[in-house]
C-alpha cells in the first residue's frame, strides 16, 4: 500500500484556520473585538501580526505533512490529524459517485478538488486538493475499482469516454434567468417594502437591514445561478451521465442513472412561450439535484430518457384531473393537479404558474401511503404519497377516495415486482 500526499499548495487553503477562528470570535462578539482592537498599539499588532502569520503557516504545513490517503483492493483510506488522528476507511463498492471541482483560485494554481458520494453519508468525503490531471486519474481508477475492474488493471482502465448530449448556450441561460419569476419577485417585494419602511422610521440602517437581503436573494436567483450553471454541459458515458458547468468555480458530477430517485419537469410560467423546461432530480445519497437547467422540452426528454430507460413523459392530454368536486377543497389551483401511472413510473403534476410533473420509477417506490383529512373526507377525495430512497415524497393530491384506495393497493403491487427487474446502481457493471 502506496500512502500519497496532497499536493504542496494545500497548505496555503489550510493555514486560514486560525485566522478563521479570529474573524468568527470577531463576528460573534463584534463590540468586544472593537474594543480590543482600539487598545492596540502599533508594535503590538505588528508583533501579533508577526506571531499569527508563521503560527497560520506552520499549522497548514503540519496539517498537510500529516494527511496521507492511499488507495486498497477494496478502499480509499484517508489519515489525518494533526493532534488527534483520524482514519476514513471508504469502501469502494459503496462509492457512488465522484465529482472533480476547481474552485477560481485552484484553476489559477492547476488544483482540483475530489468529492465523493458514498452511499450511507450526509455529506461528500473530499480530498482537497490534487494537481488537476491526478484527480482525474484518481477519479478514473476509483471508478474503476468500484465497478470491478482488478486493482492491476484499474489504473490503465483511464476516464470512460464521454458523448455530449446537450449545452446550455449563455443567451439562452442569461433569458431563462430574466424570465425567472423568483428574480422579478424579489425586485417587486424591496420595490415596496424600501419605500414604507423608509416612510416610518426614516431611519437609513434600517432600509439597508432590509433592502440588501431582498436584493441579495435576487442577485442569488439571477446572478449567482447563472455564475454556477454557466456553460451547463451532459454528456453520456459508461459510468453515469456527466455534467460540467462553472463560470469562476468549475464543477465535473456525475449521476448515475441507478440512484435517481425522482425526475421532475419543472415549467415556469414565463418559459412556456418558448418551450423551455427545467428538469431536477433526487437522488439517494447525493446533493445533485439539477440534470437541465434550461432547454427546450424536446431536447430535455431525450436527456430524461437516458436517465429513465424505456420510460416516456406523459403528455398533459394523458394527466388525469381531479373530480370537480376538489375545487372546495383547493379552490382554482386544483387544476393544477393531475396524474399519470403507466407500465414504468408513477406521475404526478403539480402547480399552475409554476408547473412541475414528477416521474418516480416503481421500483424506486419504498412506501405508499393515503392521507384524507376532515374537508377531504367531506368531499369524497383523497392524497396519495409515493415515497422514495432520497427521502423524499410525491403527492398525487385530490383524488377520489375510491380511486386513491385502489392506487394505494395496486402502486404497492407495482412497486414490489418493478424491483425484480431494477438496473444496477451504477453504470460501468
Amino acid at each position: 500500500m502506496i500512502e500519497r500526499r496532497l499536493h504542496p499548495v494545500t497548505p496555503l487553503r489550510r493555514a486560514w484556520a486560525p485566522v478563521a477562528v479570529l474573524i468568527g470570535w470577531a463576528v460573534h462578539d463584534p463590540d468586544q473585538a472593537q474594543r480590543q482592537l482600539t487598545r492596540l498599539t502599533t508594535t503590538t499588532l505588528l508583533i501579533a501580526l508577526g506571531v499569527l502569520i508563521p503560527a497560520a503557516a506552520l499549522y497548514g504545513f503540519l496539517s498537510w505533512w500529516f494527511t496521507h490517503f492511499a488507495v486498497t483492493d477494496t478502499e480509499l483510506r484517508v489519515r489525518t490529524g494533526l493532534l488527534f488522528r483520524r482514519t476514513a476507511h471508504i469502501r469502494l463498492e459503496r462509492v457512488q459517485a465522484i465529482d472533480v471541482t476547481q474552485p477560481l483560485l485552484a484553476r489559477v494554481a492547476g488544483v482540483a478538488k475530489l468529492k465523493l458520494d458514498v452511499i450511507g453519508t450526509d455529506k461528500k468525503d473530499e480530498l482537497a486538493f490534487l494537481g488537476a490531471d491526478e484527480a482525474r486519474a484518481l477519479r478514473a481508477e476509483l471508478l474503476a475499482r468500484a465497478a470491478g475492474f482488478a486493482p492491476e488493471t484499474a489504473h490503465e482502465v483511464g476516464e470512460a469516454p464521454s458523448r455530449e448530449m446537450l449545452r446550455v448556450p449563455p443567451g439562452v441561460l442569461a433569458v431563462s434567468l430574466v424570465l425567472t419569476g423568483a428574480t422579478w419577485g424579489w425586485l417587486v417585494v424591496a420595490s415596496v417594502v424600501v419605500p414604507l419602511l423608509w416612510t416610518a422610521t426614516h431611519s437609513l440602517w434600517t432600509v439597508l437591514a432590509a433592502a440588501v437581503p431582498m436584493l441579495g436573494a435576487a442577485g442569488a436567483s439571477s446572478v449567482g445561478r447563472f455564475v454556477t450553471e454557466y456553460d451547463w454541459t451532459v454528456g453520456e458515458s459508461p459510468d453515469g451521465l456527466r455534467i460540467d458547468h462553472g463560470l469562476l468555480d468549475r464543477a465535473h458530477e456525475t449521476v448515475p442513472p441507478g440512484r435517481v430517485q425522482t425526475v421532475r419537469i419543472v415549467e415556469p410560467l414565463l418559459w412556456r412561450r418558448r418551450g423551455w423546461v427545467r428538469v431536477e432530480l433526487d437522488v439517494a445519497g447525493s446533493s445533485n439535484s439539477l440534470l437541465v437547467p434550461v432547454a427546450p422540452r424536446e431536447i430535455a426528454e431525450v436527456v430524461v430518457a437516458q436517465v429513465l430507460p424505456g420510460v416516456s413523459v406523459p403528455a398533459a392530454s394523458e394527466l388525469a384531473r381531479p373530480p370537480r368536486r376538489a375545487r372546495w377543497c383547493v379552490p382554482v389551483w386544483w387544476r393544477g393537479y393531475g396524474l399519470a401511472v403507466t407500465d414504468a413510473v408513477f406521475a404526478a403534476r403539480q402547480g399552475l404558474l409554476r408547473r412541475s410533473l414528477a416521474l418516480v420509477p416503481h421500483a424506486k417506490v419504498q412506501s405508499v401511503r393515503l392521507s384524507q383529512g376532515p374537508w377531504e373526507r367531506a368531499r369524497g377525495v383523497a392524497d396519495v404519497h409515493v415515497d422514495n430512497g432520497a427521502n423524499k415524497s410525491v403527492t398525487a393530491r385530490l383524488r377520489d377516495a375510491e380511486e386513491a384506495a385502489e392506487l394505494l393497493r395496486a402502486q404497492a403491487e407495482r412497486s414490489r415486482t418493478g424491483r425484480r427487474g431494477a438496473r444496477p446502481d451504477r453504470w460501468m457493471t
